[in-house]
């Protein structure tokens, strides 16, 4: 059987069967982000301490995604330097189906610490993986151009489009680049909360999966919001509008991921699951196998992320073989 062709779109899946992920080791409110994350907030004192909490929804979002047949490979992270985001590598790093490896450019200093090629090595040993190329796009930090991974870049990997929204995190001229190296399409377009100030991520705004999309349509700028909505809606998929309040409930931030019988779930966290009507979730559930939602408050209330951000979806394919499916 010949192997699969990365650049045929109907041989790509939009889920992933492994994710990799960072188990926090100085978890906290992080001052150099809050200022385009209006997500985050700073931990009440009075609800116990936050990076043992943190800890603690790790591991419940690591269990119950390897209770469901995802392959978790999940690595610790570092006392020093302190790494106060580390639990969210989706920022820095994305893994890709033709072996591509793509390093990212993040705004805050202390991210930036995040990247490390130890991890990636690991994993390309532990899992069995192979890479081909690496796609370094960390140069741009020197000119003040971010792109931060997958949390700035929603891929749909089988019609080989990628959708941003413009923020401080997230450059246009970057965004092209990488579209540039990886041959997708570029759909850009800008989302704004209740006040106008830019979404500091994609993923929070928009989320694809094989078979819907979830868009938080009244965020995205009315310039881009009907070319948006037709382009999700002519990929096939269930469109699944929500709200700003929905959104700020990290409603948009899941994952579609595939387990290693094949089945397809998705990956929410609780709260955010909870925001939704009860009709959208039904909906949302006969779009995938299984609906695995996981409570990470306190990650969501001091990281300003949710169970996306915490997920970095591992498409490398195996060592001497085809490309992944």
């Amino acid at each position: 059987m010949s192997a699969p062709d990365p650049t045929n779109p109907s041989e790509l899946r939009q889920s992933a069967a492994a994710v990799m992920m960072v188990r926090p080791c100085t978890f906290d409110f992080n001052p150099q982000t809050s200022e385009s994350n209006r997500f985050q907030a700073r931990p009440d004192s009075r609800k116990g301490d936050a990076h043992t909490q943190a800890q603690a929804e790790f591991d419940g979002l690591a269990a119950a995604l390897q209770s469901a047949g995802v392959a978790v490979h999940a690595f610790t992270d570092r006392v020093e330097p302190l790494c106060p985001d580390a639990v969210f590598p989706n920022n820095w790093v994305s893994l890709h189906a033709d072996g591509t490896v793509v390093l990212y450019p993040m705004l805050a200093p202390n991210r930036r610490l995040e990247r490390r090629l130890d991890l990636l090595v690991e994993l390309e040993q532990r899992g069995g993986y192979r890479v081909e190329r690496l796609v370094d796009l960390t140069h741009h930090e020197r000119q003040g151009r971010f792109l931060e991974g997958t949390g700035s870049v929603v891929f749909d990997h089988r019609a080989r489009v990628a959708y941003a929204c413009r923020s401080p995190r997230t450059d246009a001229e970057v965004f092209q680049e990488l579209c540039d190296e990886l041959g997708y399409e570029a759909f850009e377009c800008a989302a704004v909360d209740a006040e106008g100030v830019p979404v500091y991520h994609t993923n929070v705004v928009l989320s694809v999966g094989t078979r819907f999309a979830v868009v938080c349509a009244e965020a995205i700028a009315s310039a881009s919001r009907d070319r948006l909505l037709e382009r999700l809606a002519a990929s096939g998929r269930h469109v699944e509008a929500i709200g700003r309040s929905q959104m700020a409930q990290f409603a948009a931030n899941l994952l579609e991921l595939r387990a290693a019988t094949g089945g397809s779930l998705l990956a929410v966290s609780r709260r955010g699951w909870d925001s939704l009507a009860v009709d959208a979730r039904e909906r949302l559930s006969r779009c995938v196998d299984r609906v695995v939602d996981v409570p990470v408050p306190t990650i969501e209330h001091c990281g300003g992320g949710s169970v996306r951000c915490m997920l970095a979806e591992g498409f490398l394919p195996p060592a001497g073989g085809g490309a992944s499916r």
